[in-house]
């Protein structure tokens, strides 16, 4: 999954708010994600 979402993120098919979706969801960790936006991310956390 981090890879196909790495290259649909360097294309431009994927967004960063839908990559945090997928953090969200536990499909790639939030190191992946930094990996692949290269910046620091927030998650949010229901209550």
């Amino acid at each position: 999954m981090y890879e196909l979402l790495k290259q649909r993120y360097e294309r431009n098919f994927v967004r960063k708010d839908q990559l945090q979706r997928y953090v969200t969801l536990g499909k790639i960790t939030q190191q992946q994600y930094l990996d692949i936006v290269g910046e620091k991310q927030e998650i949010e956390k229901e209550i």
